[in-house]
Parts: structure tokens; C-alpha cells; sequence
């Protein structure tokens, strides 16, 4: 049994950009409670946070990563999350699991895009959010400013836990301290900000603090704990993760103050659908039925052994509970528990209410699952996810591994809701999709370290429509042959006219009579998905049979077909044809020093501006609609024109007519495909 209950739980997740020193704080913390002998390096390969080979030779995060400690009577749940945009999906599926959202800041390099992003998550979550400055050792002169930028971007609610010194290499409390120098900011100042912040939190408290009355200690730490809660209140930290400086100040204001899973953010469960569905809040209770959430999905690279982590809100699991999955109908029995260190499993007896914790073997579980047992509680409400809007068509590299890529990019599709693998009909192309170029890439290269597998990739084709945009009547074709024995013989007369935008195609039988008319359709039908112009699928047509011919021997089903196809496309041609694109809406985030660059990027792309937002920060939302053959490969320019600052989502709004001497680049380029 575990030595501590629901209220000393602390459960934290680590967010921030990459290269802010996540990984590396985590790790410091490690090393500080002697849960490690050594701390641990991202850079030298020893950190136990990033133990996958991938994440070893890339230096950086791409799964969440999971750690505990039991400091001052508390058991300390860290969730490390990895800061590049492309694996923003990891952080978002790791914020339901925690009360706490830790932001990461460089000294050095500032407040960055991802920062923001997560930052804004959270806070909409209505997450605790403590902010921890990194690296003062190597920016310890741009801290004043930098503190500045904080306030002016994450609102003045940030104060000062604690202050650096000039040199960087030392802290000082501002909480309990309330006189010191040496430090980037008066001392006094800062405690008493601080101090007047948290107690806004307490109406009482307020009063007798305006009434002159000293406030002791305990008053401040249980307000400190209600002022983060209700995030009137978010402390800034300074620390050194490498030198280990103000790794002690943060381990005490996440023991003391961070909220516990009794008095912290109450998850949302969300049951019933459409008018029936009710939103309710889960207390976490420990003799309550169970139900948890699977935030975390990952296998061992040598086993193949799926590892499920699981936030526990409500009740109880030992080795013998039957779990059901949201969804599902199948009951899954825990087996072993164990709580995570890196890549090391500390096996325990039960899971307690509040906690975090590993259960393997359970192949049915998918990311983002609720479990319980019992009668299904509903499911748990998640944040938005990110689209995935980098796409790359794929080929095995060798015959016969199509099945076993599938099997392959399924399993990883379980475990990133941000990353999926779709069969294009019309293109015949398996295409798989993620929030970056790098993102995908390090899933097809674990692919390849992990079980051999490798694939060919190149730009998918994109899903242009045919259309017309005149009309033509009495088309003729007659389909003859006669090569000994019996014949083929059918003729046909159409009329062909545009149809309503996203009508599709519709065939009209004017004809009386005759048993013909099915096998027109069926011609019609076919040159409608092979295409005429350059192969893309015919919509929005209107067909009509207005005659025909048959022959009393020669006149069959396929004769009318071939007919009915070769006379569609002789109409289709007469009706001046052209080409559908997909638009898709776009927002792109940049700095604001970046927005006529990008709008003048964005309508050389043929984009349309429909409108701007200013963010806090200093940043701006740009609204546009845009081809999708425009942007379908926008990661490199925006990066390299925003200096890596700028992000983007998009998704499908409707298709519009090419513009014409767009239609004859595309057209050439089918016809040269085909030729080869």
C-alpha cells in the first residue's frame, strides 16, 4: 500500500518550448532527492526521461515522460512534455492528468511560440500555472526585461516566488523573505506584491490585511493554494536545472502550495449525446467507483509491450480489477501497477484516487480512453486537438510489407490522436498526417529502428474535382464492333449541363421505354470517377438521355456502356470544362513585426486575407482562406520567415474554380504522368 493519500498527491505537468530546459529540470529534481545518483543529460545521452533511442539521438523530447518523488510527506507525480510545435499533441493529452501546469521559460531565449500555446491551454483549462525562468545562469542581464515581458504577456496576476541574483547563480525567496539585495528586484517589492496578489484570493483575509493585521504563514500558504487555484495568483521562479539553483524553492512551493487532487481542478465527464448530454464534475473520491484516463500510450522498443498511463480520478485499482474502456464492451483485468521512473516500473499493490500510475498488456486501450468499472460514467472533457495538416504519401519500400505497415502505423495512431492514416480512393495513395515535417518523419524513422519497416514518401496528390461550366445537347455516340460471332452495338444521345455546387452528379432518363437506360448510367458513372480533363473525379454534372438505338443481336449491356462512358466524355469536353480546388480557412500566429511579410506570402499564394486579431505578446492571428495546393508544404516557409516563431492550423472550407492557366499546368502534368 502506497504511505500517502489523495491530499499529499501533487500532480504536475512540465510544458514549455524546446530547448527551455524541461527535461533537464525534472531531472535536477531527480538528482536532488538522490533518486539519482548522477544528473542526468539530454545533451550526453543519460537522461532517464528521454531513455527512447530516437529521443537519444535527436537531443530532444518527442513522448511525454513520467517521474515521482516523495518529498516533505508528498508524492510528487512529474509529467515531462516534450516543447517542439510538431508534438504539441503530447502536451495537450498530458494537461487532463494534472492540476498544475509548470511552464518553462529559457533566461536566454525568451518567450517563445510554444510557450504561449501552452501556456494559453492551460490556462483555459483553468489549470494552477506556475511559471519557472531556466538557465539564469546564461541570461542572468536580460532578466528585469524578461520579467517584464512575462507580466505584459501573461498578465500582471505573475509574480515573483522567488528573485535570481545579479551574477545568476543564486536565488532568494520572496516568499517568506521580505527585505534582501543582490537581487534583479527590490526583494521587499516583490514579497509584498506577491503577498497582496495571493491574499486577493481570500475576501477575508483581504480585509484584515487592509485592516493592518499581520498575516501569519499558515493564513498565506492556505491562501497561496486557493490564489493558485482560482489562478489569481501565478508565481515566477528562477532556477539553474544544470547547477541545480532554486531546485529546492520549487520542490517547496509545489509541496506547500500546489494544489492537491482534493482541492485542485475538478475534471469535467461529459455523458449522453446531441440534447441529452450533461456535463458533470468528478471529486476525486477514493471510495468511489473507479474511473481514470489514459493520457499516455507508448511500447517497449525491445518487447513491443504496450505501457498504458493512467490518471486515476475516483476509486481504487489493484492486480485483479476488471477495467472497461470507454467505448468499449470487453473487460480488461489490470494485472501488474506500477508507477514510472524514466524507463525503471516501481511495481505497487494499488492505484489510489488522485494518482498516476502503469498498467501494461492492455492492447485495447487507446489514448485519450476512460476507464471504470461499472456503469459508464460518460468521458473525460480534453482540450481541443490540433488538426493534423502535414501530409506525405507512402510506399513500401519492399513488396509485401503493406500489411505489416498498416499494422505498424495503426498501433502508433493509438497512442497520437495528432497523427493518422487515411486511404485516398481517389488517388489510390495511403497518406499519413501529422502536425509537422518532423513529426511525421520521427514516426516513419522509429517505423524503420523499431521493426524494420521502411517506406518511400513524396507530396500527396491533391484532391481536384472536374466540373463544367456550360451545357451542350444532343451528344452522339455509337459504339460498334464486329469481330466475328456476335456484336457490339449501342447508341446514345445526351444532353449535359452543370449542376448545383455540391449536387454531385445526377443522370435523368428521358427516354420511354427500352432496357438500355441502366447501362448508360453505369457508362456515365464510370468516366465520372476516372475523370476526363486530367483524371480527378467528375461532380456537379447534370446528365440527361434523350434518345438512342439499339440492335435487334449485337445491342448489349456492355455495348451501351461503353456508350454511355465514351459520350459522357465527348459532352463533357463541349461543356467547357475546368478544375475544383479545395480552399482551406487558415489562422497563422506570427509576431506582429511579421504580418505584411505573411499577408503578402499568403496572396501570392492566390490566398484571400479575411480579417486579423491581436494577442497578447505581441502577436497577431492572421484569418485567411487559401488553396490547399498553395500551402500544402507551409512549415519551412513560415518558420524561415518568422524565425521559427510562427504556427498555423488549418482545415477544409469548400473547393473553387482554378484559375485557368492554373488548369492547363495541372492538366499538361497529368498528361505527362500518363505518357510515362
Amino acid at each position: 500500500m502506497a504511505n500517502y493519500k489523495a491530499e499529499d498527491i501533487r500532480n504536475i505537468v512540465v510544458l514549455g518550448h524546446a530547448g527551455a530546459g524541461k527535461t533537464t529540470l525534472v531531472e535536477a529534481i531527480l538528482h536532488k532527492l538522490g533518486v539519482t545518483t548522477r544528473l542526468g543529460s539530454v545533451d550526453d545521452k543519460t537522461s532517464i526521461l528521454d531513455c527512447d533511442e530516437e529521443e537519444k539521438q535527436r537531443g530532444h523530447s518527442i513522448d511525454s515522460g513520467l517521474a515521482h518523488v516523495h518529498y516533505k510527506g508528498k508524492e510528487i507525480n512529474l509529467i515531462d512534455t516534450p516543447g517542439y510545435p510538431d508534438f504539441y499533441g503530447a502536451a495537450i493529452c498530458a494537461m487532463p492528468a494534472a492540476e498544475t501546469a509548470v511552464v518553462v521559460i529559457s533566461a536566454s531565449a525568451g518567450i517563445q511560440m510554444n510557450t504561449r500555446k501552452l501556456f494559453l491551454a492551460a490556462k483555459e483549462r483553468g489549470m494552477a500555472i506556475v511559471i519557472v525562468v531556466n538557465k539564469i545562469d546564461a541570461g542572468a542581464e536580460d532578466l528585469p526585461g524578461l520579467f517584464s515581458a512575462i507580466q505584459e504577456t501573461f498578465g500582471m496576476s505573475c509574480r515573483c516566488a522567488n528573485v535570481a541574483t545579479k551574477d545568476g547563480k543564486t536565488v532568494i525567496d520572496c516568499v517568506t523573505n521580505k527585505k534582501g539585495d543582490n537581487g534583479f528586484t527590490d526583494i521587499a517589492e516583490a514579497n509584498t506584491n506577491l503577498m497582496e496578489t495571493v491574499i486577493e484570493a481570500d475576501e477575508k483575509l483581504m480585509e484584515s490585511y487592509l485592516g493592518g493585521e499581520e498575516i501569519s504563514a499558515d493564513q498565506l500558504a492556505g491562501a497561496f493554494t486557493t490564489a493558485l487555484t482560482s489562478q489569481t495568483v501565478i508565481p515566477v521562479l528562477f532556477t539553474s536545472a544544470r547547477s541545480e539553483v532554486g531546485i529546492e524553492e520549487f520542490l517547496n512551493l509545489m509541496a506547500e502550495t500546489c494544489p492537491s487532487p482534493i482541492t485542485g481542478l475538478k475534471p469535467t465527464f461529459v455523458s449522453g449525446e446531441g440534447e441529452e448530454q450533461k456535463k458533470t464534475q468528478i471529486a476525486c473520491r477514493p471510495d468511489g467507483s473507479l474511473i481514470g484516463f489514459v493520457f499516455r500510450v507508448s511500447s517497449d522498443p525491445k518487447s513491443h509491450i504496450k505501457y498504458s498511463a493512467i490518471r486515476v480520478f475516483q476509486g481504487s485499482i489493484k492486480s485483479d480489477t476488471s477495467l472497461l474502456a470507454s467505448g468499449g464492451k470487453k473487460g480488461m483485468r489490470a494485472g501488474q501497477i506500477s508507477k514510472i521512473q524514466g524507463d525503471h516500473l516501481d511495481h505497487i499493490d494499488q492505484a489510489l484516487a488522485g494518482d498516476i500510475i502503469n498498467l501494461a498488456k492492455l492492447e485495447d486501450l487507446k489514448i485519450l480512453d476512460t476507464v471504470f468499472v461499472g456503469s459508464d460514467p460518460g468521458r473525460l472533457e480534453i482540450p481541443a486537438l490540433p488538426i493534423p495538416m502535414y501530409s506525405l504519401a507512402i510506399e513500401p519500400k519492399s513488396r509485401g510489407d503493406e500489411t505489416k505497415i498498416s499494422t505498424a502505423l495503426s498501433e502508433i495512431t493509438d497512442s497520437d490522436p495528432t497523427f493518422s492514416i487515411t486511404r485516398d480512393r481517389q488517388t489510390n495513395e495511403s497518406v499519413v498526417s501529422g502536425l509537422g515535417e518532423l513529426h511525421v518523419r520521427v514516426i516513419l524513422s522509429r517505423m524503420h529502428s523499431r521493426r524494420g519497416l521502411e517506406v518511400t514518401t513524396k507530396p500527396p496528390q491533391i484532391p481536384y474535382r472536374e466540373t463544367i461550366t456550360g451545357s451542350v445537347k444532343m451528344v452522339e455516340y455509337t459504339h460498334k464492333k464486329q469481330s466475328g460471332g456476335a456484336g457490339q452495338f449501342g447508341r446514345v444521345f445526351i444532353d449535359m449541363e452543370p449542376n448545383e455546387r455540391g449536387a454531385g452528379y445526377e443522370f435523368i432518363d428521358k427516354i420511354f421505354g427500352g432496357s438500355f437506360r441502366p447501362s448508360v448510367d453505369k457508362g456515365c458513372q464510370a468516366a465520372v470517377h476516372e475523370g476526363v480533363l486530367a483524371g480527378y473525379p467528375v461532380v456537379d454534372v447534370k446528365v440527361s438521355l434523350v434518345d438512342g438505338k439499339t440492335h435487334p443481336v449485337d445491342s448489349k449491356d456492355i455495348a451501351f456502356q461503353i456508350a454511355g462512358r465514351e459520350a459522357f466524355r465527348k459532352a463533357f469536353l463541349q461543356c467547357k470544362p475546368t478544375l475544383l480546388e479545395p480552399i482551406v480557412n487558415m489562422e497563422v500566429t506570427v509576431p506582429t513585426e511579421n504580418v505584411g511579410d505573411i499577408t503578402g506570402d499568403l496572396a501570392g499564394r492566390r490566398g484571400r486575407v479575411q480579417g486579423q486579431d491581436m494577442l497578447a505578446g505581441n502577436m497577431t492571428v492572421i484569418k485567411a482562406q487559401v488553396p490547399l495546393a498553395e500551402v500544402q508544404q507551409y512549415n519551412s516557409q513560415l518558420k524561415s520567415v518568422t524565425g521559427g516563431q510562427g504556427s498555423y492550423s488549418m482545415e477544409l472550407s469548400h473547393y473553387e474554380i482554378v484559375p485557368p492557366n492554373v488548369v492547363q499546368q495541372i492538366v499538361a502534368k497529368a498528361k505527362e504522368k500518363k505518357e510515362e
